[in-house]
């Protein structure tokens, strides 16, 4: 029971400061900005004023637009860059020797040329058990030939 209502009191929290952080960030930038349409006259208008205008004359509507858009565009590059790291984070994830590889090839994948992004994705992909497997059995095959071949 008391697990509930901390965890209840925890949630309740956290959400109060996630708004009240986007209700006072919305409110500072309200007090940065200007809406030069306030004084609009009707004949403007072909009808009356349309009733979408008041709240777009808003400086603190304002604010909320721009706090909106700001955190949409932080969040889109914050996925571009996971699906950029997608090389560094399996190559972790499986435990790979290559993990400095990947991530060496990641960054000159992302500051000189795509092609080495490309090559950190190969690299980290691969599965370089069943690569060496197949090389060996290649190999082993051309220095001993093929027994089944022969016996025919």
């Amino acid at each position: 029971m008391f697990r509930l209502i901390k965890r209840a009191l925890h949630f309740s929290t956290k959400s109060a400061v996630i708004i009240g952080g986007f209700l006072s960030l919305s409110y500072m930038f309200a007090q940065l900005s200007t809406v030069h349409g306030k004084s609009l006259p009707a004949d403007y208008f072909s009808q009356d004023l349309p009733s979408i205008l008041g709240l777009l004359n808003s400086e603190f509507f304002m604010g909320v637009i721009f706090v909106i858009t700001l955190s949409i565009i932080t969040y889109v590059l914050y996925l571009l860059w996971q699906l950029h790291e997608v090389a560094v984070h399996r190559s972790q994830y499986m435990q790979s020797a290559h993990a400095n590889l990947v991530f060496a090839l990641s960054l000159c994948g992302l500051f000189i040329d795509k092609l080495w992004w490309v090559l950190a994705i190969i690299i980290a992909f691969t599965n370089w058990d069943a690569v060496a497997s197949a090389v060996s059995k290649v190999i082993h095959s051309g220095i001993h030939g093929n027994k089944k071949s022969e016996d025919a």
